[in-house]
């Protein structure tokens, strides 16, 4: 590891409500080990993963607790979890790896390269206004099942008929699941791969990376199902909550798809097979904390010989581009192609970090000042949409570390 030898072996660590704690932390990162303990003594941790990549090097390696409380199962080295808009991230690096191969110009229309999606007067609408979450399209009026979200084709067609719910380019408004299907479709019309199929062997496969748009049915027993929040008791965050997803809100119809996607049902959509299976760019990626550190520190380093993106492409996709109240989430967003910016929801290790967090509490990063590759992975959900005291916790240790 860098930084020397590791610091200590975390097998016969025990936080305070006696979890376990497994891994590997370099001298000098001791205290995000500290912090990872802390979220399992007391901040409600079940089960996490948390790895952080520096210079191309692996520096904390940790994880712990349960994966299924169901059963009992532990989480191991190789647990997998889904890990909702962290997705977002990977798919942005996908679009930004052919950003920087020629291949894709974000400020051309999206028609260029996929021609019936001019339907419904969006022929002028950009690449880089889908990935800001300014095109107006965060939903489509087309009523649709989860069955049709799975087979995606349906939603294709949606997109394609359907009109802007506002001007492209005059505001924010989180695309919160229609985001994945677009840059999917747009990638899959320029390289001719599905973004799952592109991810897997594009990025990866070539870092030995466990991360997955598509779970192979053969890993799905390594995933840790999602632990539903508990509801809000604090009364300034449920009127928040209801603000950005209360019946009619445009954040209840980009989170749900218009109700399609019932987030209370049991079981969980998240936890199922179907929405494992299927492509669903924008929220449901699986992978291990090591898989997503170690894809972002190749955007700002060498991992094992492997550069996703060049320092220059980073600077580019990470400028913002969009910025203001959001008409989905309510409060500020402010983004770059594809990744949520330092605001106050999304507090990253410093201001130029690109990233994307995950509902619940799930984050993954890169900061290329730093040489830094960051992942944060867990079952149980938070009761917000971002900004987790789980992961800031992780990331001022980190900080401090730096």
């Amino acid at each position: 590891m860098a930084g020397g030898e590791p610091r200590e072996r975390m097998g016969e660590c025990m936080a305070g409500n006696g979890e376990h704690i497994h891994g590997e932390v370099a001298d000098g990162y001791g205290a995000v080990a500290d912090a990872f303990a802390g979220n399992f003594a007391d901040a409600g941790e079940v089960g996490a993963a948390c790895c952080v990549y520096v210079a191309g090097e692996p520096v904390v390696d940790l994880w712990g607790g349960v994966a299924d409380l169901t059963t009992g199962r532990p989480w191991e080295r190789d647990t997998l979890q889904l890990h909702f808009s962290t997705t977002k991230g990977l798919a942005a690096i996908c679009a930004a790896m052919l950003v920087e191969r020629g291949l894709l110009d974000d400020e051309a229309p999206v028609a260029r390269y996929w021609p019936e999606f001019a339907g419904g007067g969006k022929e002028g609408v950009t690449v880089a206004q889908c990935m800001s979450h300014t095109a107006g399209l965060p939903a489509v009026d087309v009523p649709l099942t989860v069955d049709e979200l799975c087979a995606v084709e349906p939603v294709l067609r949606a997109l394609e008929a359907q009109e802007p719910l506002w001007e492209p380019g005059t505001a924010n408004g989180y695309h919160a699941i229609t985001y994945g299907w677009i840059v999917g479709e747009i990638v899959r019309r320029i390289d001719g791969r599905t973004l799952g199929t592109f991810l897997a062997e594009e990025v990866a496969g070539p870092l030995g990376a466990e991360s997955y748009i598509g779970l192979p049915e053969s890993e799905e027993h390594r995933v840790a199902p999602i632990i539903n929040s508990p509801p809000p008791t604090d009364p300034e965050v449920l009127e928040l909550m209801t603000a950005i997803i209360g019946p009619g809100t445009m954040g209840y119809r980009s989170l749900t798809m218009d109700g399609a996607i019932e987030l209370d049902a049991d079981p969980n959509p998240f936890n199922t097979r179907q929405v494992h299976a299927t492509e669903m760019p924008a929220a449901n990626g699986i992978s291990e904390a090591r898989g997503l550190a170690r894809i972002y520190g190749a955007t700002v380093a060498e991992v094992d010989g492997v550069r996703l993106l060049s320092d220059d492409t980073v600077r580019y996709v990470r400028a913002e581009r969009s910025r203001g109240p959001d008409r989905s989430l309510v409060l500020e967003g402010a983004w770059g192609l594809g990744f949520m910016r330092d605001i106050e929801f999304n507090p990253l290790l410093t201001p130029d970090s690109f990233s994307h967090p995950g509902a619940g509490g799930s984050l993954a990063y890169g900061d290329l000042e730093h040489g830094v590759g960051f992942a944060y992975v867990m079952n149980q959900m938070g009761s917000g949409l971002a900004n987790d005291e789980r992961a800031n916790r992780l990331s001022e240790a980190l900080r401090a570390c730096l």
